[in-house]
C-alpha cells in the first residue's frame, strides 16, 4: 500500500501507459482512409478504456471527449482502471484519437495521446478554446508571454536562440481565424508550418529538434493545451494559455468546473502540478512518429513516445505486434 509520501505514479508503470495508447492508435489505424471519424473514434475509445482495465489504478477521467461531443465517449469524470477503490489514485487526460479527420482521410500527423498525474494535479480545462504559446526546453524561464504580441514572442525567441527572427520557424493550425497571425509572423520572414489538424502534435513537435519547430501559436481546443503542457512539463519546455470564450454557455462551463477568471494567462505548471508521464502513438505517420504500418504475415508496427517529469526521460519505442 502506498504511503502518502510515495509518488502514486510510481505504482503506474510508464511502459504500461505506452500499452493504452498503442491499443488506441492500432484501433484506429484500421480505419485510416474510410472516410468515417465517428467509426475511427469510436474503435480508440473502446480500445483505450480496455487497455486502462489492466493497469492497477484508480483511475478518474479528467479531460476526456467532453461532454456534449455526440462522438463516443472516455468521458469526463468516468472511472477507469482494474483497481477501483484500492489502487493510486490517478487523474487521466486523454485523446484516443486526436485527429478524427485527418485518420478518416488518412492525412498525416494523428495520434492516441494520454497525460497521467496524482489526483488533482491536472487543471480540468472546459471544453472550450485556447490561445496557446508554446517553445521547447533551453530557453530562459518566462522567454514567452501571452500577454505579448506574436512579434515580440518571435523576437525574445530569436534573441535567445542567438539568431535572426526570420529564422525561427513557427507551427499554426490552418484555420482562417489565423490568417492575421500567419501574416504577422511572414512578415518578420519567420517559415509557418501549416498543420489542417491535430494541435497536440503540433505543441510537442516544439519538444522535438529534428522537426525544426521552434514555437506553436495559435488557437485550439482547451483540453488539447493542457494534453500538451504535460508534455512539455517533462521536458523544460514553456507554454501559455488563455481560454476563449465565444458565448455565455461556454463561460457557464468554465464557472462549472471552477474557473472565475476567465481572462488568466496560465502557464505550463498552472495547467499541470507535480509528476506527470505523458504517451502518445502515431496512428497515421507525421512530423513526430511514424504510423501504424501493417507488415507481411500478421504484424503490426507502431512508433510511440513516452515522458516522465520527474526524471526528464523521454523514450521512443518501436513495437512489433503479431496478430498471428
Amino acid at each position: 500500500m502506498n504511503s502518502p509520501s510515495e509518488n502514486p505514479l510510481d505504482r503506474v508503470l510508464v511502459l504500461e501507459m505506452v500499452r493504452v495508447t498503442e491499443a488506441a492508435a492500432i484501433a484506429a489505424s484500421k480505419l485510416i482512409g474510410r472516410g468515417d471519424e465517428k467509426a475511427a473514434d469510436a474503435a480508440a475509445v473502446e480500445a483505450m478504456r480496455r487497455a486502462f482495465d489492466t493497469l492497477y489504478m484508480d483511475g478518474t477521467v479528467v479531460i476526456g471527449e467532453g461532454e456534449r461531443d455526440e462522438a463516443p465517449m472516455l468521458f469526463i469524470g468516468e472511472k477507469v482502471g482494474g483497481a477501483p477503490g484500492k489502487g493510486p489514485k490517478i487523474d487521466i487526460a486523454l485523446d484516443p484519437l486526436e485527429g478524427t479527420t485527418i485518420t478518416a482521410k488518412a492525412g498525416p500527423n494523428s495520434l492516441a495521446v494520454l497525460a497521467a498525474a496524482a489526483e488533482g494535479c491536472l487543471l480540468n480545462a472546459p471544453d472550450v478554446y485556447m490561445d496557446k504559446l508554446a517553445v521547447g526546453p533551453g530557453y530562459p524561464e518566462g522567454i514567452i508571454d501571452l500577454a505579448k504580441s506574436p512579434t515580440e514572442n518571435v523576437k525574445a525567441v530569436a534573441a535567445a536562440k542567438g539568431v535572426e527572427p526570420g529564422d525561427i520557424i513557427v507551427c499554426v493550425l490552418d484555420r482562417p481565424r489565423h490568417a492575421d497571425l500567419i501574416a504577422e509572423l511572414r512578415s518578420l520572414g519567420c517559415g509557418v508550418v501549416l498543420i489542417g489538424d491535430g494541435d497536440v502534435a503540433g505543441v510537442i513537435a516544439v519538444t522535438d529538434e529534428d522537426t525544426t519547430i521552434d514555437m506553436y501559436m495559435g488557437q485550439g481546443g482547451a483540453p488539447e493545451g493542457v494534453l500538451a503542457a504535460a508534455a512539455l512539463r517533462c521536458v523544460g519546455g514553456q507554454f501559455n494559455g488563455r481560454l476563449v470564450f465565444r458565448n455565455d454557455d461556454e463561460k457557464a462551463r468554465a464557472r462549472k468546473w471552477g474557473i472565475e477568471d476567465l481572462n488568466r494567462i496560465y502557464t505550463r505548471d498552472d495547467l499541470v502540478k507535480g509528476d506527470c508521464i505523458f504517451a502518445a502513438t502515431g496512428v497515421t505517420s507525421g512530423s513526430l512518429l511514424e504510423g501504424v504500418k501493417y507488415r507481411r504475415g500478421g504484424v503490426m508496427t507502431t512508433e510511440s513516445v513516452v515522458m516522465r517529469a520527474s526524471s526528464g526521460t523521454v523514450r521512443w519505442i518501436k513495437g512489433e505486434h503479431r496478430t498471428k
